[in-house]
């Protein structure tokens, strides 16, 4: 029988190394990533080494963030914080790593940001904010962020975009406002987005437009408005929109359409479903002639007149025998 001095010893280890509490993602020496997704992480994990190019700590328990959390890494490019449950940032926080080219702050309880927050963030091209509390969008964000690629604010609080906001960002060529509380869009709101290429807008509260409001973004290719309150659109509002390929009106109060200038190449992807349409000559014909590809056609009904209701809009625009002719400036009148 083995003595129980000797035994005694080894159980003593044991139980203190069960019993200590183990440091969640330990930092690896000379690793240019580091990756954290452990729920019971409070604090931002320390001596990462200089040589760390991406950081991603999501889906933990973190709460604050130290102003010098990111000192000493001077070479930083990525740094993803989704799915915490960050309420405000230090103004500081990215001062040390001016090298950043993504931050992705998804899904966290920010209701602002400090004003200087991105002041040396020159560099910045890849900012996701989405699934915050922001309630409103300040111009000081935005100042130094030129080479700014893709900004996503979706899913947010706010109510307004004011003007002249985005001139700065004049690389921009992707902007989510998607799932805000829209209700109108000032004809400055987009000034300076050139190079803006995709547009979401998506389940606001959109009720009108102003003419001029797509002026600014003559670039843009895809256009997403479906889950809004928009009941008319302003004659001539996609006419800037040459190089639009996808619009989507699903699901507003439409009834009846505007179009941009036909593209040239493949025609216009177009979802134009659950709205009640009248299905008259003018949106016949349009549709007849632009010819586009409509998305989920046999969910785009005739709402009026009544002798069409709950007709497929596709369907008779494609037969052409809808009673219309063209009169002498080549609009659609019914046949006498």
């Amino acid at each position: 029988m083995v003595p129980p001095g000797q035994i005694l010893p080894p159980l003593l280890l044991l139980l203190l190394v069960l019993c200590s509490p183990a440091t969640p993602c330990p930092p690896q020496p000379n690793a240019t990533r580091f990756v954290c997704t452990e729920p019971t992480l409070r604090t931002f994990p320390g001596g990462l080494p200089p040589t760390t190019l991406a950081v991603s700590v999501e889906f933990t328990s973190l709460t604050t963030l130290a102003p010098d959390a990111l000192a000493g890494l001077p070479e930083l490019q990525e740094l993803h914080l989704a799915s915490n449950l960050l309420a405000a940032l230090p103004e500081e926080l990215l001062w040390p790593v001016p090298t950043l080219r993504v931050l992705d702050l998804t899904d966290n309880a920010l209701a602002e940001l400090p004003a200087g927050l991105f002041q040396r963030s020159d560099l910045l091209q890849h900012l996701v904010l989405r699934g915050n509390r922001l309630r409103a969008l300040q111009p000081t964000w935005f100042e130094h962020l030129a080479r700014l690629r893709w900004l996503d604010v979706g899913a947010n609080a706010l109510a307004e975009v004011p003007p002249e906001v985005f001139r700065p960002l004049v690389s921009l060529h992707s902007l989510d406002l998607s799932h805000n509380r829209l209700e109108s869009l000032d004809a400055g709101s987009l000034a300076g987005l050139q190079e803006l290429e995709r547009l979401d807008l998506e389940g606001n509260r959109l009720r009108a437009l102003p003419p001029d409001a797509f002026a600014p973004v003559p670039a843009l290719r895809l256009l997403f408005l479906q889950g809004n309150e928009l009941r008319a659109l302003p004659p001539g509002l996609f006419a800037p929109l040459s190089h639009l390929h996808v619009l989507d009106l699903a699901h507003n109060r439409l009834r009846a359409l505007e179009l941009p200038p036909r593209p040239s190449g493949p025609p216009l992807s177009l979802d134009i479903s659950g709205n009640p349409w009248a299905c008259e000559c003018p949106l016949l014909e349009l549709l007849r002639r632009a010819a586009p590809q409509l998305v989920a056609a046999r969910g785009t009904l005739c709402a009026s007149p009544p002798h069409r209701q709950g007709q497929e809009v596709a369907t008779l625009s494609q037969a052409g025998d809808a009673g219309c002719q063209p009169d002498e400036d080549g609009q659609s009148l019914p046949n006498a």
